[in-house]
């Protein structure tokens, strides 16, 4: 039996009842609300995701993806990760690179990750569940590189999503994921919150397809990208009053990883339309995960603490230049990766 402690302190009551009731539990961050990762399968589909994965085993993982990448032992990190949490009880707080290294070295070894993962319980539901929320973020993609006085393609592999602030701007931030709000109800916070300076580029995570643009009493002027593959839906908001937008953004158009899609702000809490409530300049970065159709726009949305996931973004920042002739910041060098078919 394995009980995963939270990175956050957790009430005593939570943890003595996830140990009466047996099975492996993923305790809510900041709550007292134990949820067994059987009970996330009702239904058939995963309806929770408690995502505790830390900056340092994505990093660890994500390294030997790419390392690996093009030999015959090439090793996902998602297979890694899901490894770890179904090894752990998805408590990666005592998580050490040696853990990482060990795996690589069996698969090196010889050993496929089934053999490795042999009979583990929980290891497809990881599998499946840091499938959705990392899924688009390791690949094959080109990207325009500046060569003496021109500029040329390159094909590469690795991290091709980006941090949502374009680089060069500063910004600050910390793990705020279901800390209470009171506006319109009592609520938890179920994003993360990038504090920066009015008028920052902000720039789409990955590619995909714009499902909402507008006001939103609670988010301000926002927007909300569907990765291609369905599983992700970024929502940015709190976007800039009177200009929150770029001009390539329109609902139902493609968007690729790096393009500068709107402006930091502070609008939002008021159902008057562009209107500054919001306390202090920042930008709300909201993953949900979707795993069913009915899960959006319902009392099922799976919102996950992307605090480590940002950071992790962080070592990938798209670079931006001003546009003198229209006044909108626009991504530098070109950006491709094969979009898949609809």
């Amino acid at each position: 039996m394995f009980i995963r402690l939270s990175r956050k302190t957790l009430a005593v009551c939570a943890v003595a009842a996830a140990v009466a009731a047996g099975g492996i539990y993923a305790v809510y961050s900041r709550g007292t609300r134990a949820v067994n990762v059987e009970n996330s399968l009702e239904g058939g589909i995963i309806n929770w995701v408690d995502f505790n994965v830390s900056y340092e085993a994505m990093k660890d993982a994500m390294e030997a993806d790419i390392e690996s990448y093009g030999t015959d032992t090439h090793c996902s990190w998602i297979d890694l990760l899901a490894y770890l949490a179904a090894k752990n009880g998805n408590d990666f707080s005592g998580y050490k690179s040696s853990e990482i290294e060990e795996i690589t070295e069996r698969l090196d070894s010889g050993e496929s990750m089934a053999e490795i993962a042999g009979d583990m319980k929980y290891y497809n539901y990881y599998r499946e569940a840091f499938s959705a929320a990392l899924g688009g973020f390791i690949g094959e993609y080109s990207v325009q590189v500046p060569s003496e006085d021109t500029s040329v393609w390159e094909k590469k592999y690795g991290l091709k999503v980006f941090c949502p602030i374009a680089d060069g701007f500063g910004f600050e931030h910390y793990d705020d994921f279901a800390n209470a709000r009171t506006y319109g109800y009592a609520r938890r916070h179920m994003g993360h919150d990038l504090f920066g300076s009015i008028g920052t580029p902000v720039v789409a995570v990955e590619s995909g397809i714009i499902e909402c643009v507008g006001w939103n009493r609670y988010g301000g002027w926002r927007i909300g990208i569907r990765s291609f593959d369905k599983k992700r839906y970024y929502y940015y908001a709190h976007l800039r009053k009177d200009h929150p937008y770029t001009p390539i953004v329109k609902e139902g158009a493609e968007v690729m990883a790096g393009d500068v899609i709107g402006y930091l702000g502070m609008t939002g809490y008021s159902e008057t339309e562009n209107v500054n409530n919001i306390n202090v300049p920042h930008l709300h970065m909201g993953i949900e995960l979707v795993f069913d159709e009915s899960q959006k726009e319902s009392d099922s949305e799976i919102w996950i603490d992307c605090y480590d996931i940002a950071k992790l973004l962080m070592n990938n920042r798209c670079a931006v230049s001003k546009n003198e002739n229209t006044g909108e910041y626009e991504r530098k060098y070109g950006f491709y990766e094969r979009v898949p078919e609809k």
